[in-house]
Order: C-alpha cells, then sequence, then structure tokens
C-alpha cells in the first residue's frame, strides 16, 4: 500500500507549487519532501512532476493522483473538523490522520473486535495495534472503542468515523489502478455487490468478457443481503451493487437502470397446475408460496399487483432470497413462487420448472446499478459497468 504521509507531501507540493514553498509550510526540510515524491514516483513507476525553472507542475498522472488526495483530504478533514467540534483543543493537524496503518488498524478492529486478530492479520505484533490505535485515538482527543464482553466495539462516533477511514483507504487502494490504466492496463480488485437475478445472466457474460481483455484484473463478488451490501458501498469497500433497483430518498446512492425485468409464477414440471392452459388467482388459493423477504422490491410489486386484483396477499409457507433453495423447493413440492424466468432459464429450459400460465401485468422491476453519489470509481470498475451497460443493451 502507497504511504499516505508521502501523499500528504506530495499533495503540498503540489498546491505549492514547489517543494521549498511547501517544506516552510509543513516546517519540513525540502530534501525530506523531494525524498517523498522520489519515493511515491518509484512506487508508481511514473512521474509526478515536470521540474521547471518557474516550479513543479504536476504530468497528467500528477492530476490523477492528486485527485485521490484530495478526496482522502476531505474525508480526513470532516472527522477532524467533527473532533474539533467534540473538544476544541487537542485535535491534532490534518497531516496526523495521513497514516494508512493507524487508518487500517483501526478499521479492521471495528469489523473483528480483537485486537491479536487484527494484529494477526496486518502481520503487527499486538503492541504495534495497540500503539496505533492509542496515537489515533490522540490525534482525535476522543475514544474510539469501547472495550466490552463482545471485544472492542466502536463507539458511536468511532463507527462514523470508520466509515470514512474506510473510504479513504478504498480511494488510497484505487491510486495504482488509475496509474496503470494510464499506461492501457486494469489492475487492481474490482468488488461488486450482486443481487440474484444479476447473478445468473449478465455480469458472468461481463465478467467473461472484460477478463479476455484484461487478465490482470480480478474481481470479487459479495452476495449478502442488500442492506449489508449497501453499508458496504457507503464504507467504499464494495465498488457497486447490481441487482433490483430500490427507493434511495435521503442517501447518497445513485441509481442507474439497466432494464426492466417482467415476472412469472414458476411451479415444479409435476405441479398440479402445470399442465392446465389457463388459471386464475383463485387457483392458487390452495398451494403453498415462496415469496422473497417483505420490503424486496419483488414483495413490494407482488403486494402491488395482488391489491389491483382485489384479491388478498398470498402468505408465504417460506421466505428466502436463496435461489438454490426456491428451486429445490418447486422441484420437489407444490409450492409455486414469482420470479424472474432470466434467474431460472436453465431450468425451464431442461423442463424442471414451468411458467404457469398466469400473466401478472405490472409485476416488474427495474435491474441495474446502485453507487454511492460522488465516488471515483477505480478504471477496472468502470470497464465492467461498461461491458455491462452494452451486453443489457444488446439484449433488451
Amino acid at each position: 500500500m502507497l504511504s499516505l504521509h508521502h501523499l500528504y507531501a506530495f499533495s503540498t507540493i503540489a498546491e505549492h507549487g514547489g517543494v521549498r514553498r511547501a517544506a516552510e509550510v509543513m516546517f519540513r526540510t525540502p530534501s525530506a519532501l523531494a525524498r517523498s515524491v522520489a519515493l511515491l514516483e518509484a512506487a508508481l513507476a511514473t512521474t509526478l512532476f515536470e521540474r521547471k525553472d518557474r516550479g513543479m507542475l504536476l504530468t497528467n498522472e500528477g492530476q490523477l493522483v492528486l485527485a485521490r488526495v484530495r478526496r482522502i483530504h476531505g474525508e480526513l478533514n470532516e472527522v477532524r473538523t467533527e473532533a474539533l467540534r467534540l473538544h476544541g483543543s487537542g485535535v491534532s493537524a490534518i497531516e496526523a490522520l495521513f497514516n494508512e496503518s493507524r487508518l487500517a488498524v483501526a478499521t479492521l478492529l471495528a469489523d473483528v473486535h480483537h485486537m491479536p486478530t487484527v494484529a494477526r492479520r496486518l502481520g503487527l505484533s499486538q503492541a504495534a495495534v495497540s500503539t496505533a490505535l492509542a496515537k489515533l485515538e490522540a490525534t482525535l482527543a476522543q475514544p474510539l472503542f469501547h472495550r466490552s464482553a463482545r471485544g472492542m466495539t466502536p463507539t458511536d462516533v468511532g463507527a462514523r468515523w470508520m466509515t470514512r477511514f474506510e473510504r479513504s483507504l478504498a480511494d488510497l487502494r484505487h491510486i495504482e489502478a488509475d496509474i496503470a490504466a494510464t499506461r492501457g492496463e486494469l489492475r487492481g480488485v474490482v468488488t461488486l455487490g450482486a443481487l440474484p437475478l444479476i447473478r445468473t445472466s449478465l455480469l458472468p457474460q461481463a465478467i467473461t468478457a472484460v477478463l479476455a481483455r484484461h487478465p490482470h484484473l480480478r474481481v470479487v463478488s459479495l452476495e449478502s443481503p442488500y442492506e449489508e451490501l449497501v453499508g458496504q458501498l457507503l464504507s467504499g469497500r464494495v465498488d457497486f451493487i447490481l441487482g433490483a433497483l430500490r427507493a434511495t430518498p435521503g442517501t447518497r446512492l445513485s441509481t442507474e437502470a439497466l432494464f426492466v425485468d417482467h415476472m412469472a409464477l414458476l411451479a415444479g414440471a409435476g405441479h398440479p397446475l402445470a399442465a392446465r392452459r389457463r388459471i386464475a388467482v383463485h387457483d392458487l388459493a390452495a398451494y403453498p408460496w415462496v415469496l422473497s423477504r417483505a420490503g424486496t422490491p419483488l414483495r413490494d410489486a407482488l403486494e402491488a399487483y395482488f391489491a389491483s386484483e382485489g384479491s388478498p396477499m398470498p402468505q408465504p409457507a417460506v421466505e428466502t432470497g436463496d435461489l438454490a433453495l426456491v428451486r429445490g423447493l418447486l422441484v420437489r413440492g407444490d409450492m409455486v413462487a414469482p420470479l424472474s424466468e432470466h434467474q431460472m432459464r436453465y431450468e425451464v429450459d431442461t423442463g424442471s420448472l414451468v411458467v404457469l400460465p398466469l400473466p401478472m401485468k405490472g409485476l416488474q422491476r427495474q435491474i441495474g446499478i446502485t453507487t454511492r453519489t460522488g465516488a471515483q470509481l477505480p478504471p477496472g470498475a468502470k470497464a465492467l459497468l461498461d461491458e455491462l451497460r452494452w451486453l443489457s443493451a444488446a439484449a433488451h
């Protein structure tokens, strides 16, 4: 991981147009700042400044790095500003927060609640972890964790700040990918949250196509519940979410529709209604339903459909978002489930599941992309999203 300390020196030089003026502002020697820039340029295998008689001018690569550092500075400055509001004194200068090791210790501890685990995962001694946390808390004049029977858990203010620390570390990770992209290489890791429908259709095609062109890229797909994925999206751990779009009033989320997905009523091939040419809503009353959880787009659309039909909403025998479980329940019994045909296309094509002949007008949902408003996605994530947009347009 690149050094936030070196990046702070780099951004100060960029803001003041030269090493000497930056050194005066930072109370550092010019040689120390020049060494920070040299180490950054070596780590990134690029030139960040053009050295001119009138000062140091950013290269195109330097502009990319500065954009990321400004985002990091904005996140950390929000933390410092709140710390100042809480205490008014004892809070260190912003530069003290530019320490990737301390931020990594704090964010991992917020996840695992156990110092020895943090030490083991980061390859540090437990004493080093304790020291890093103590210095971060001293920087902000604020305790970040409670010690309890459940281990180390963030304080209320600590939990808020962890999100900003996570976003800062995400931007730090993306810098190397930004620079590699200027050489025509897509590198790094794309982390996405994939909801069920998109996992069975567009996403495999898009990943295959992008990795064929960019073999040094790595894709990590997380299949957690939507609420967990949103939390990871807002913290910068997830680049974007793919799946059914949901209303996002009052959040920092942006959505982009890819296509409209129409629902059908599915059952096993041996279901008593499978051979019927037409069925009505009342024909389904005798059979148990498998439904998605309350509050999901599909469940909301289904409730609207039954309301429009003047019929009571069926009570689920099983509530689940697990497609493997839905598939097993339909194949082995007389249950019915409203699903996208895309999700079970293979089973319908092979005859293990059938679409029941009940037109369900208006039962549809938008499938698309959810991102954090204002996020600067890494190049690999942009490439994967462009491929998804192209495939969606071609298919629909």
